[in-house]
């Protein structure tokens, strides 16, 4: 096959049935802020990046998963084992101590974080939320052991005399994600939640609830840390990083409210008629169109907190918030207030009533 050639798999001619394809160029060069580790030395040549945020905790990332380990004097505890990072993250323990892994904590069930858990074998403590313990036993995967300790709120996890606090505050990102937070060093564990210098992946990263993941920023910035380890991205945050966040997600809330309250479905009915007359799902997708551009545009024309617009400030703003608008769209339709309902005659309960 040429370069030139186009592999039987891709499918572009789909037209407005299918998803379109983009131009790098069509966007803006991403901030070199938020490089980090993807063009180190020894993340080109072995594939990932090991160094020591403070204290005995490590940080290991392959440039878009990262986690993090702490060396105790008692063994090894482990956050989380992302597959795309996998026996690479054996290497990165083994390059450091010679302690073993004894504990291996889950932030949440989701396989792309713990879906290499089972390379550490039978031996290990698996500690994790009541709730992650309940899906991975509905959904049996090999590679994601059950969980053999389990809490319901908060916990404290020492090993080694190395306490590492763990708190369930409720569905966010899913059900049983937690918080991990190493008082002595200040790291916090925030995994898909924080997203430093990136702009949080497509659908606000699959969030389950919206409602949830927005306040879970906020509940990040409770803690006193130094350094938030996210799940993913190319970098380490700081409490800036958060709080940049939570300015953009605060835009996506905001406009996101201000679209739904302003734009009516009722404008794109035009031409259901005939044999189209029950085209409804052809005016939803105008309408979520509509909207979804609305809010992109707002977003991403607003002069932010430190002058810059938010394609500077995070990569990939310009090319995500579209995904993440929409997100935010649905989610407040389902999680928040309609502000009224439809009276018997037809006619909205409020001016600021939306479907």
């Amino acid at each position: 096959m040429t370069d030139n050639t186009k592999p039987a798999w891709l499918v572009d001619d789909l037209g407005p049935k299918g998803a379109s394809f983009v131009k790098l160029t069509d966007f803006a060069p991403p901030p070199e802020r938020s490089h980090g580790i993807l063009f180190t030395r020894d993340r080109l040549e072995k594939g990932y990046h090991v160094s020591e945020i403070r204290d005995g905790v490590y940080w290991v990332s392959v440039g878009w998963y990262d986690c993090m380990f702490v060396v105790t004097g008692s063994g090894v505890v482990v956050l989380d084992a992302p597959p795309a990072i996998g026996e690479r993250l054996l290497a990165a323990i083994e390059s450091v101590t010679s302690e073993p892994v004894t504990h291996l904590i889950y932030s949440h069930w989701h396989a792309d974080h713990i879906g290499a858990a089972s390379m550490f074998g039978p031996d290990i403590t698996i500690v994790a939320h009541e709730r992650t313990r309940e899906l991975l036993a509905r959904f049996p995967d090999p590679y994601r052991p059950l969980p053999t300790e389990t809490f319901a709120t908060d916990a404290t996890l020492e090993v080694g005399g190395v306490p590492i606090e763990l708190s369930y505050k409720g569905q966010n990102h899913t059900e049983g994600n937690i918080f991990t937070y190493l008082p002595r060093q200040k790291v916090l564990g925030a995994i898909d939640i924080a997203s430093p210098a990136w702009v949080t992946f497509r659908d606000c990263d699959s969030s389950e609830n919206l409602a949830g993941w927005e306040q879970a920023h906020h509940q990040v910035l409770e803690y006193d840390f130094d350094t938030v380890v996210s799940g993913h991205v190319s970098r380490l945050g700081n409490r800036a990083d958060v709080e940049e966040g939570v300015e953009y997600i605060d835009d996506l809330v905001r406009y996101s409210r201000e679209a739904l309250e302003t734009i009516p479905m009722e404008y794109f009915h035009a031409g259901m008629d005939g044999p189209y007359k029950a085209a409804f799902r052809a005016v939803e997708e105008n309408y979520f169109a509509a909207l979804v551009n609305y809010v992109t545009k707002k977003v991403l024309e607003r002069t932010t907190s430190n002058g810059q617009r938010w394609e500077e400030r995070l990569n990939g703003a310009d090319v995500l918030t579209k995904h993440n608008a929409y997100a935010m769209l649905e989610k407040t339709r389902l999680e928040r207030t309609h502000n009224g309902y439809m009276r018997r005659d037809g006619t909205p309960s409020s001016d600021k009533f939306f479907i």
